[in-house]
């Protein structure tokens, strides 16, 4: 009869999850796996007349490590069954990362089973102070965003405090909203788990959200795997209302559950972003029930023309010092600054001012280019 075997269920990502067991020298539950397939496939011709010796037993692996990306590999069958396969393999030691729920239950019949959940950066008073002091190096023009997000994040830098804070940017694209989320983001480390849900109409994107087949992605397991506690989920107004309930919980209670998965989030920054001009717009188009469980709606203002001149100098800037110094020298940076501050005010969205500045340099660049193939044609 088996023993029963210590399992370690670890909730994080996969590469924490790696650093966590680097150590043991375990066995890899997918090559264990490949390798019994191989081997079923395998085919021995043996004569009649000759002896057959049967083979011992192996000893089960000290420790066996199972992978977040693992599970995608089996059947269904083989879900089902995992409890049964783990007992066949024999490990004294199980290391688990973010199993599906139906692969915890399993192990939990068969082992003892202690669970890790990888702890998020939080949102310290030193991180409200570097955000309020570092807010305007960043965005240009939101002097009211500073304050109201100062304000709806206070609450996640006390201990009592073990759900997330919900807030809804809205106002007119390409004015710091999505920047605002990754400035947080830097502030607490990590990169900004983001999705776009302006995508999320077809079947595909149900499944994403509700759960589907273990195999097929989920959004559930990729806020397992993030390693920020800044959530931001962008054009969320534009997501159909059909997916509006699996959010529910999620903004209540840091909890969202679908088919497969069970993530509990913690206490994130949840940033929901929208286009449209009001509140009131946004509220139409969420709806009362999802409407109320934001903690705060933030409004971003249109650049003005002295805003807009000010985002030119910064990118200005930016994308000279990533060009290398042959071609600096090719560039009349003042007359550059002058050209494009010109022509800036027709831009109020900071995207679109920075692919002008892209095609401005480029073309000057190129021209420069040609320019020296002539001369050496002549």
């Amino acid at each position: 009869m088996s023993q029963r075997i210590d399992a370690t269920i670890y909730y994080g990502p996969p590469s924490w999850f790696q650093e966590q067991t680097q150590n043991i020298d375990g066995d890899s539950f997918l090559d264990i796996i490949f390798k019994r397939d191989a081997e079923s496939r395998r085919h021995i011709i043996v004569p009649s007349d000759a002896s057959v010796i049967e083979a011992q037993p192996e000893d089960g692996p000290v420790h066996l490590v199972v992978n977040s990306g693992d599970y995608a590999s089996l059947v269904e069958g083989a879900i089902s069954n995992f409890g049964g396969i783990i007992q066949s393999i024999d490990p004294k030691n199980l290391y688990l990362n973010n199993p599906p729920e139906q692969v915890r239950t399993h192990v939990e019949r068969i082992a003892d089973v202690t669970e890790v959940q990888f702890q998020f950066s939080r949102f310290t008073p030193e991180v409200l102070r570097e955000f309020y002091n570092g807010f305007g190096e960043h965005l240009v023009g939101q002097n009211s965003v500073k304050n109201e997000l100062l304000a709806a994040i206070y609450p996640l830098t006390s201990d009592r405090e073990n759900k997330p804070v919900v807030v809804m940017f809205y106002g007119p694209s390409g004015v710091g909203k999505t920047e605002t989320a990754k400035f947080m983001s830097e502030l607490v480390g990590g990169d900004v788990f983001r999705k776009q849900f302006s995508m999320l109409h077809s079947e595909k994107f149900a499944s994403y959200v509700f759960g589907g087949s273990h195999q097929e992605p989920s959004l559930a397991l990729d806020l397992m795997e993030r390693d920020c506690n800044v959530i931001l989920f962008d054009e969320f107004d534009k997501a159909s209302s059909v997916f509006h309930s699996a959010f529910y919980e999620l903004f209540d209670e840091g909890v969202l559950e679908d088919k497969n998965y069970r993530a509990n989030v913690g206490s994130p920054l949840i940033i929901c972003t929208s286009n449209y001009g009001s509140e009131d717009a946004v509220k139409k188009a969420l709806g009362e029930a999802l409407y109320s469980r934001f903690n705060a709606f933030i409004e971003f203002h249109p650049l003005s023309l002295d805003d807009v001149k000010v985002v030119a100098d910064r990118l200005i800037d930016a994308k000279f010092s990533k060009l290398d110094s042959s071609e600096q020298s090719q560039l009349n940076i003042d007359g550059l600054r002058i050209q494009i501050k010109d022509l800036a005010t027709k831009f109020g969205n900071i995207r679109k001012l920075g692919n002008f500045i892209d095609q401005v340099i480029g073309f000057r660049l190129a021209m420069s280019i040609l320019e020296k193939v002539g001369d050496q044609e002549v």
